[in-house]
């Protein structure tokens, strides 16, 4: 199921990285991520970043960027956080998964350097985030758990400022450093590929299981808003049997108010050979989702504006209209309830919508570095 580690590097530099062991063999155990790589010296985690030198685990990418944009806080996904705001989105390189139809692959599959580009100490990234009106930063592009200690010294900075953090993350991480990452975070996507062991040990050369007691931990454990995405791939995740199994287990053990995005696959990285994912797929998972008892489910990567948009369980109003990343209605109160008949509406709101819409903004961070 793994994929090999990679050969030894003698370059390897960076800070001392937490969640590790040596063995009785003489290697070192990576004890991030499920994987639990074990390391002789010089070599390379599966995820590319971590690394051992000199008896230890370093984090190679620490303060490194893959680049750095402005995205509408939407395209995260995030329809029940901040809607409207803009949101500082940077990652890194590599990945501790080895999903074949990664849509990141440039990055999250990068061994080159050259992909990252900007560098910046935490501070430059919050100060960063202030002076362009971000209401938040993302940890996005490639899956930050992998760089763990770089989030969380980003995380506390951009909280002494009062700018708010999100993971975009697949969620495949070990228990203890789960909960360090989970606690500089105030919102996270998870990216729940599928629902069958096959899939993830097959296409993503993982696990399900990690992802799931991930999800549990962050509904019952912790104060993060969470939303789900499970991006639908032709003959491999989309059937109506998985998709009910999957939506009666996220409201068994998540409850009806976690919002569930189902989004459209097109081919990439080493799935060119399916096709895109038809509008019919994601309006029956959709269906299925609310017949199950969800109450926020949207279909993304489609132009679908009934789709796209957040309505009222209670009495139906359409509360928050979306076409694509730009809002239309809204109706809802500043202390995030229908103002037609009060119920609340979970999530995080703070007053009117932002209305920064679908610009994205590239971002040179040595614009804003102190020294």
């Amino acid at each position: 199921m793994h994929a090999p580690l990679q050969e030894r590097d003698d370059h390897l530099e960076g800070p001392t990285g937490r969640y590790w062991h040596a063995l009785a063999d003489g290697r070192i155990q990576c004890d991030l991520c499920p994987r639990f790589c074990k390391l002789k010296e010089g070599q390379r985690g599966l995820c590319f970043v971590r690394g051992r030198k000199d008896d230890r685990i370093v984090l190679t990418t620490y303060g490194r960027s893959s680049g750095y944009c402005v995205d509408p806080i939407e395209k995260k996904p995030l329809n029940h956080f901040l809607p409207g705001t803009a949101i500082l989105s940077f990652g890194t390189a590599g990945c501790n998964l080895a999903c074949r139809f990664c849509q990141n692959w440039d990055i999250s599959k990068s061994r080159e350097w050259d992909t990252l580009a900007d560098a910046a100490a935490p501070e430059t990234i919050a100060i960063a985030a202030e002076r362009l009106g971000c209401r938040s930063v993302a940890f996005t592009y490639n899956d930050p758990v992998i760089f763990l200690e770089y989030a969380v010294d980003v995380a506390e900075a951009c909280h002494a400022r009062g700018i708010k953090t999100v993971a975009v993350t697949a969620g495949y991480i070990t228990p203890e450093p789960r909960v360090e990452f989970y606690r500089h975070m105030d919102a996270a996507n998870i990216d729940l590929k599928a629902f069958t062991e096959g899939f993830y040990k097959k296409i993503c050369a993982g696990e399900l299981a990690p992802v799931l007691e991930t999800l549990r931990y962050l509904k019952h454990e912790t104060d993060v808003w969470f939303e789900l995405t499970n991006l639908m791939i032709p003959d491999e995740n989309d059937s109506a049997s998985e998709i009910e199994e999957m939506t009666q287990w996220i409201m068994e053990n998540l409850g009806p108010d976690v919002p569930l995005h189902f989004t459209a696959f097109h081919p990439d990285w080493k799935m060119r050979d399916k096709t895109d994912t038809p509008p019919e797929t994601l309006i029956r998972s959709r269906r299925i989702a609310r017949q199950n008892g969800l109450r926020h489910v949207y279909v993304g990567n489609v132009h679908d504006l009934g789709r796209q948009s957040t309505y009222c369980h209670g009495c139906g109003e359409r509360l928050i209209g979306r076409d694509w990343y730009e809002l239309s209605d809204w109706r809802l109160s500043g202390d995030g309830r229908c103002v037609s008949c009060g119920t609340p509406c979970a999530g995080v709101f703070d007053g009117p919508p932002g209305t920064w819409g679908r610009k994205r903004l590239p971002v040179r961070l040595k614009d804003f570095a102190t020294t």
